[in-house]
């Protein structure tokens, strides 16, 4: 079966791991403990991804676009681009995956089948809305779009960025004052502030003060928690993919006061904490924006498996025929870790 590959950002995310800043960086827990409970606003979540996590973050704003107001997509497509029609009219999951992972490949990255035709997507959109699979996509009316693409990326192509923002436009997103797209120098990653190749250009704060507005300076280096958490009592039988543990970045100020505002970063293929440490979780730059702008940054992690070799989000189908609704494996599980940091402590 030819399975959809995102490559491992080419930046320096792939190697952080080994450097010496680390030292400088709160350590997680030793061991996994329950997900606090923080009262945090649910109705300002934000969600943001690298490739695989990218499509993913498009999956839960869509889903849940009562209660998520923006999201940044790093090299990603449109909603729903690897539902095949033949998936729908015939739902055997052995055929939806092996057919969703072909066209994720070619149609969705690649241009090999051509382009995705962003009205037919949105059209899908408003078929599950209104079979209440989703939220009514007047929910994405006042939602903040943030797309990136990388001048050099050859993994996911920029016409497929390109059908994403024309994906948000037919869905009901103000494509003036709403959505960005922005192209910069870079290839397949995600650009922390101190990439070389992108001119310092910060991802973290773009994505966020595109979706917030202006922000107060970051902290120098983190001064709140990396709380390593168990991520099996939101994963339901039979397993959705999760990894045993996630991470949640808690600002003193959010561990003692509620109201912060949760933003959802979800790590691309190849990157999880299983391959990468701390890589992304740490050295993506959301935490020091964290601590001086009262934001909750939860990283959920998944696992690689038979079905899902390089531990991508499930954007095709591995998890379940329903992958894209609100009871899809992974965004439910998901969704179900940020209303429990919006349960009172």
């Amino acid at each position: 079966m030819r399975r959809p590959e995102v490559k491992r950002a080419p930046s320096s995310l792939s190697v952080l791991a080994l450097l010496a800043a680390f030292a400088a960086t709160p350590a997680p827990a030793a061991s996994s403990e329950e997900l606090p409970r923080l009262g945090v606003a649910l109705p300002s979540t934000s969600v943001s991804g690298l490739s695989s996590g990218a499509y993913m973050a498009g999956q839960i704003e869509v889903a849940h676009s009562k209660d998520v107001i923006g999201a940044g997509m790093v090299a990603g497509g449109p909603f729903a681009c690897a539902e095949t029609a033949s998936s729908q009219l015939f739902p055997y999951w052995p055929v939806v995956l092996w057919q969703n992972a072909s066209q994720a490949a070619n149609e969705c990255m690649q241009v090999g089948w051509g382009v995705p035709d962003a009205d037919a997507l949105a059209k899908r959109a408003k078929e599950l809305a209104d079979n209440g699979k989703i939220d009514p996509l007047s929910g994405l009316g006042d939602d903040k779009v943030y797309l990136f693409s990388g001048d050099a990326d050859q993994t996911v192509l920029r016409a497929m960025v390109e059908a994403d923002k024309r994906f948000y436009e037919a869905a009901g997103v103000p494509a003036a004052k709403s959505i960005t797209l922005v192209e910069r120098q870079g290839g397949h990653a995600f650009l922390p502030e101190t990439e070389g190749t992108a001119c310092g250009y910060d991802q973290a704060k773009a994505i966020l003060e595109w979706i917030y507005g202006p922000l107060a300076a970051p902290s120098p280096s983190p001064t709140g928690q990396f709380l390593v958490f168990d991520q099996s009592v939101f994963d339901k039988s039979p397993p959705n993919g999760l990894a045993p543990e996630g991470v949640v970045y808690v600002p003193s100020d959010c561990a003692s006061k509620n109201g912060c505002r949760l933003h959802i970063a979800l790590h691309g293929c190849d990157q999880a904490r299983e391959s990468v440490g701390d890589a992304f979780i740490k050295e993506s730059g959301f935490a020091r924006w964290a601590d001086t702008n009262r934001l909750v940054i939860l990283f959920p992690q998944v696992t690689g498996s038979l079905v899902n070799p390089h531990g991508c989000w499930d954007w095709w189908g591995y998890s379940d025929i329903d992958y894209l609704g609100k009871d899809a494996p992974q965004i439910e599980a998901i969704w179900a870790m940020a209303e429990r940091l919006a349960t009172q402590p």
